[in-house]
């Protein structure tokens, strides 16, 4: 072997066979990096082998080809993050030892000098005066970042869709845009409004979550720039990419309705859509002994279109246990047309509405509060097609705000008409950019934007994008799954799951669970299964019940 030292943590090499991989771990090396793309040269190892017996002999692998004259900055900086997180010290090799040179010294580039790389390199037989003006270029403070898969957004689509890709590809240089520093299980904030849920169960430092091997950028993202395959951040900041997935989620609009942003948190007016206002509303109900009690729902698309409809379902059964239900006049305003979209769960839910005497308000959309008033402001459709305004007092008003996909969406080359971006609802992919993946609720998709759609949607996304990674159509499909789990009463839910065009897509056969009836099973899988299940499961790449099968719509 022709193995060459380029720093204390960095031998290089050319083309090694499969037998010298003990000896190279006999000379302390403690992981291996293959430059070389599978096929180039007849009898050449594949990666899979060389992993196996690197492996074998006790060394970690990464497979990060590139072809000679075609280096780009993201293969750059999937070598640099692959140094900067394998076992020290570093084997690489290509056919020639020069790629995997190259790639070192471009990384270099980014804190150092030119000239003191180029003679590191010639010292150890490796003339790199061919790049020397791209290194020049790479000087420090370059505003470039780059990876091979970008993912905007860490919620539960973007850290599931990660986990998800490792899973199936280790070492994928993996970067993820997203300025929080918390990660919530929102779908149990309703049941924190319901007094079941502590809030602080719900979140969890983002560090945590965060997939081993994936980088983090904490910024926010300012604009989409497909045709370059570049995203710019807030802070001026550029990214490039060779595939990117948008899971940026959606926009709670608070402002969209007067004098709701002054209000909410005061004077009876709350909202399980948010962390801080859901203990609130456990509160609010408890409290309250008698009077109205409002509850809204806006125009659709909004998350989880069930959650305005579980408030007042967990309310009511507080005031039905307490006694208090005659003194309680409870009024749903939804601004849509029917109880729920999928018609075979409507009877159970009217079940629950005439036994708590609310009464339904369709096509009445909440315009404004005024908190200290105590009053709401509601604009009704006539059938003539007048919109008239109607005022409601309250003691307690539980809203669900206006939804729209966040600003630097709306106004991106990846929107459609509506602002949502633009992608096929069976492979989510972009219809008029193939690099790019969009899944969660800020995709145009007709699903119900839940965390059950994510959940179901980020492992098919995963394999569609290692599938153009490798030069391939996407094999897997959606279709549209999402599940609702309505929580009629505490200890009861009625467990709604469909998917395109309100086909009913139950998970569990029907003697376990028939989910167009209340069931006591179907509350332990929410209010204790499914936690586990997001945090351990989901975010971990752990795909139970939701592993896609290729060349046909997802299970």
């Amino acid at each position: 072997m022709d193995i060459r030292r380029l720093t204390d943590t960095l031998s290089v090499s050319p083309q090694i066979a499969l037998s010298d991989l003990p000896e190279i771990a006999a000379a302390g090396y403690r992981s291996v990096i293959s430059n070389r793309p599978d096929g180039e040269e007849a009898g050449q190892p594949t990666a899979r082998e060389v992993r196996m017996a690197a492996e074998a002999a006790g060394m970690d692998f990464r497979h990060i080809p590139v072809t000679g004259g075609a280096i780009s900055d993201v293969d750059v900086t999937e070598f640099a993050a692959a140094l900067a997180q394998m076992p020290k010290p570093v084997f690489g090799f290509c056919r020639s030892g020069t790629r995997t040179t190259t790639l070192w010294a471009l990384a270099e580039a980014k804190t150092r000098n030119s000239e003191s790389i180029l003679a590191q390199a010639k010292a150890v037989g490796y003339d790199l005066g061919g790049i020397s003006e791209r290194l020049h270029m790479h000087r420090p403070g370059s505003p470039v970042l780059s990876c091979t898969v970008l993912i905007v957004g860490a919620g539960a689509a973007g850290i599931a869709t990660a986990a998800s890709l490792l899973k199936h590809r280790p070492g994928l240089g993996i970067l993820i845009v997203d300025p929080s520093e918390r990660h919530a299980y929102q779908p149990g904030w309703t049941m924190v409004g319901g007094g079941i849920f502590k809030p602080e169960d719900t979140v969890r430092p983002m560090s945590d979550v965060m997939p081993e091997g994936v980088r983090w950028e904490k910024a926010s993202v300012a604009a989409f720039d497909p045709e370059k395959n570049e995203v710019q951040l807030k802070d001026g900041r550029r990214v490039a990419y060779r595939m990117l997935v948008a899971a940026p989620g959606i926009k709670l609009d608070w402002a969209a309705i007067d004098g709701l942003s002054e209000s909410l948190g005061h004077n009876g007016v709350t909202s399980n859509y948010r962390y801080d206002t859901a203990p609130l509303t456990w509160r609010l109900v408890q409290d309250l002994k008698g009077g109205r009690a409002l509850f809204t729902q806006p125009p659709m698309p909004i998350k989880c279109a069930g959650a305005p409809q579980k408030a007042m379902y967990l309310s009511g059964d507080h005031w039905f246990r307490k006694g208090r239900i005659g003194s309680v006049a409870i009024e749903f305003h939804n601004a849509g047309p029917v109880l729920f979209g999928v018609k075979e769960y409507v009877p159970a839910l009217m079940a629950y509405v005439d036994k708590y005497r609310a009464a339904l308000n369709f096509g009445s959309r909440l315009v404004a509060v005024d908190g200290p008033a105590k009053t709401a402001i509601f604009a009704r459709t006539t059938e003539d097609g007048a919109v008239i305004h109607e005022k409601r007092d309250f003691d307690m008003i539980h809203v669900c705000p206006p939804q729209v996909a966040p600003d630097f969406v709306r106004t991106s080359p990846l929107a459609n008409a509506g602002g949502w971006i633009e992608v096929d609802e069976a492979t989510l992919r972009h219809k008029r950019f193939d690099n790019v993946f969009a899944l969660g609720d800020a995709a145009a998709t007709s699903n119900a934007k839940t965390a059950a759609a994510a959940r179901k949607q980020a492992p098919i996304v995963a394999e569609n994008v290692l599938a153009v990674l490798d030069g391939k159509e996407p094999p897997c499909q959606y279709d549209g799954y999402g599940s609702c789990p309505l929580t009629v009463e505490r200890g009861k839910i009625v467990l709604a799951e469909f998917g395109y065009g309100g086909k009913l897509l139950p998970t569990f056969p029907t003697w376990m669970i028939d989910g167009t009836k209340p069931s006591s099973l179907a509350w332990y899988l929410k209010a204790e299964a499914l936690p586990p299940i997001y945090w351990y499961a989901m975010l971990k790449g752990r795909e139970w019940l939701v592993s896609p099968r290729h060349g046909t719509k997802a299970a």
